[in-house]
């Protein structure tokens, strides 16, 4: 696993051993950026189920200016922070050793707001409609932010969670991408 483009590109980043977590390929991980960006000029990330802090780093690697990973795992936290140290993001990265729900709440009172967000939970928990439903109402998201979902490519979410709806879902082998914006009122 490495950081496929941006002032990182090309770096290895270090994973969880064993399978029971599933990192975002390197191949999934370059369309999904060159579908949402493929650069950025700032913005702020937010990775809710971080493993390894792959895509939050790529995404700051590409332009954002912070991110802010979550996982409930005590050694998925240390990869990310190995990560982050590797590549010297410790400043534009805040890292939650929490639930993602909990975490949420943390991050609204604390006023963060979002132009990108990463939902890939295990795949044994989809929970990304309430994730979602969840971000708006703590008002976590930006007018114009992104939500890129990752699941297996049998899980069908809405195509509509409240105002955001499905802009372009993608299967890559046995995974699948959807991404979620605003409704664009006419």
């Amino acid at each position: 696993m490495r950081v496929v483009a941006g002032e990182h590109g090309g770096r290895k980043l270090k994973s969880l051993p064993g399978d029971n977590t599933r990192p975002t390929s390197d191949k999934v991980k370059g369309a999904i950026f060159n579908r949402i960006g493929p650069y950025f000029n700032g913005g702020t990330v937010l990775d809710l189920y971080g493993g390894s802090g792959n895509l939050a780093i790529e995404a700051l690697s590409r332009g954002c200016d912070h991110a802010v990973c979550v996982d409930r795992h005590y050694k998925a936290i240390m990869i990310i922070k190995e990560n982050a140290a590797l590549l010297k993001l410790e400043k534009r990265m805040t890292i939650l050793k929490s639930h993602a729900q909990q975490a949420m709440t943390q991050l609204s009172e604390q006023s963060y707001e979002f132009d990108y967000v990463f939902l890939d939970p295990p795949y044994a928990e989809e929970t990304i409609e309430k994730d979602i439903r969840q971000l708006l109402a703590l008002e976590l998201l930006t007018p114009h932010a992104q939500i890129i979902c990752e699941t297996d490519k049998q899980v069908m979410l809405p195509e509509r969670i409240e105002e955001m709806v499905v802009s372009k879902d993608v299967i890559y082998g046995q995974t699948k991408i959807t991404y979620y914006e605003r409704e664009q009122k006419q």
